[in-house]
């Protein structure tokens, strides 16, 4: 990391729970995908396979909105940064999930 340097330890220390956290998501949404795969290859119940998916969806969607909130954070925590997001940028993959 570049601006390693420049982070501070509770900087740090926040962007790693993030990370875990966004990770986490993702790793559920794996799972729940793998489940749904399964259930189409065994001629599940159609009715399950699309709540699966749609907790599957949720999942991921909720991902997508710790991986832009963590950037937020990042901009009002350090909003000089040479790295930081813009915000109109944020923006547009905030909306992007919506």
């Amino acid at each position: 990391m570049a601006h390693q340097a420049a982070d501070t330890p509770a900087s740090a220390a926040s962007d790693a729970a993030a990370q875990r956290r966004i990770v986490n998501r993702l790793r559920s949404a794996h799972g729940q995908l793998a489940a749904v795969i399964a259930a189409v290859e065994q001629d599940g119940h159609r009715r399950d396979i699309v709540q699966q998916l749609a907790a599957t969806s949720q999942t991921i969607d909720r991902a997508g909105f710790l991986v832009v909130s963590s950037a937020l954070q990042e901009c009002l925590a350090e909003p000089d940064r040479a790295d930081a997001s813009d915000p109109e940028e944020l923006e547009r993959l905030f909306l992007s999930l919506a």
